[in-house]
């Protein structure tokens, strides 16, 4: 590792132009994280990388932003009562686990099929886990929608907190209670997915949503905490190894702390099923963007032929349907929160946010 950072540590020339993108692309991130518990991050290395940043660089100046961000979007959204704590630290245990397989795993495919194997992989695991799970989170908003915006707790949800396996655990502020053992796998593929493509929150809400059971306002505040707690161990880890190049971390995180606070505070403004609709749009375009990155490795791992002008006319589509990701994900939030300043919109959010607080007091 101390080889890979003495390689890799070439600190790019900042100027205006590239200091004001970064600033720009944190505060979208951040004002998309705040929202929906996660988000942003997948576009901040691949944006980084494009101004030259060295891969490794990137991903470790990233992780080194997330933790912050994470611990103010998670304690400005706890003031509204939307965080359960306990639920978020019993996820980020297993999640932590997670993220030990989700690495190993890496560097076993590293070492078989090498850069463009991995590059594959990654891919792929995006196209599979977002089609399949965005597509589920944003019929179901869709239907939610459809039917008045009021949100029930799904039926899978239901049949297992009936489960008498013990621990069973009572979460308050979810105003659940279930077994133990049906929190682990979600953590865990939240973990294995943090490590797989950087983004865990991509499983992690839909999990706590669909399988534990807490609402989406809860479950993509408590997001935040395990966010934080995976965060902050990686980016130990990274800057002992001398990866992180400090001016990047430090102006993305004044962008994503803007961001993040104006998102939690959208949190209050909308109604519930706004959340999963804006997390289901973002997860689905981001699956169409890493499905055209696909042949690039393809094509490397010479599984089969594809013209280099077909190749790098898909790469420059990816990376502009990952930042146009971003950008309708934030527009998307900006709207609701600009329809919902009336008092009579507010209405039945503000009754579900009263709830959320009432339970966890």
């Amino acid at each position: 590792m101390h080889e890979a950072a003495q390689e890799a540590v070439k600190f790019i020339d900042l100027n205006l132009m590239a200091v004001l993108f970064l600033f720009l692309v944190g505060f979208i991130g951040g004002l998309v994280s705040g929202f929906i518990g996660s988000g942003g991050a997948f576009v901040l290395t691949p944006g980084m990388m494009s101004l030259g940043v060295p891969g490794a660089v990137a991903v470790a100046s990233n992780m080194c932003h997330k933790f912050p961000k994470a611990m103010v979007g998670a304690y400005k959204r706890f003031k509204y009562g939307q965080v359960d704590i306990k639920l978020g630290l019993v996820m980020a245990a297993t999640a932590a686990v997670g993220v030990q397989v989700g690495i190993r795993i890496q560097q076993l495919i590293l070492s078989k099929w090498g850069e463009a194997g991995s590059d594959l992989y990654v891919s792929l695991a995006f196209v599979v886990v977002l089609v399949t799970v965005g597509g589920y989170v944003f019929r179901d908003a869709r239907r939610i929608s459809k039917y008045g915006g009021e949100e029930r707790r799904s039926a899978l949800a239901e049949r297992l907190q009936r489960i008498e396996l013990p621990p069973m655990i009572h979460f308050k502020t979810a105003n659940l209670r279930i077994s133990f053992w049906f929190t682990v796998p979600v953590g865990f593929a939240t973990g294995m997915l943090a490590a797989t493509i950087a983004v865990g929150g991509f499983i992690g809400v839909p999990g706590m949503i669909y399988i534990i059971g807490a609402s989406s306002l809860v479950a993509s505040a408590t997001e935040l905490v395990i966010a934080f707690v995976m965060g902050f161990g990686g980016s130990i880890n990274w800057a002992i190894h001398g990866m992180v190049d400090i001016r990047l971390t430090l102006i993305i995180l004044a962008g994503s702390l803007l961001g993040v606070q104006l998102g939690a505070i959208g949190t209050t403004m909308v109604r519930q099923h706004v959340i999963k609709m804006v997390m289901g749009t973002i997860m689905l375009i981001v699956a169409l963007s890493r499905a055209m990155a696909i042949p690039k490795y393809v094509e490397r791992l010479g599984l089969f032929s594809v013209p280099p002008e077909l190749v790098d006319l898909l790469s420059k589509a990816s990376f502009a349907s990952m930042c146009a990701a971003l950008g309708i994900g934030a527009a998307m939030i900006l709207g609701a929160m600009w329809r919902a300043r009336t008092p009579s919109a507010r209405e039945p959010k503000e009754s579900a946010v009263e709830k959320a607080y009432q339970s966890a007091h």
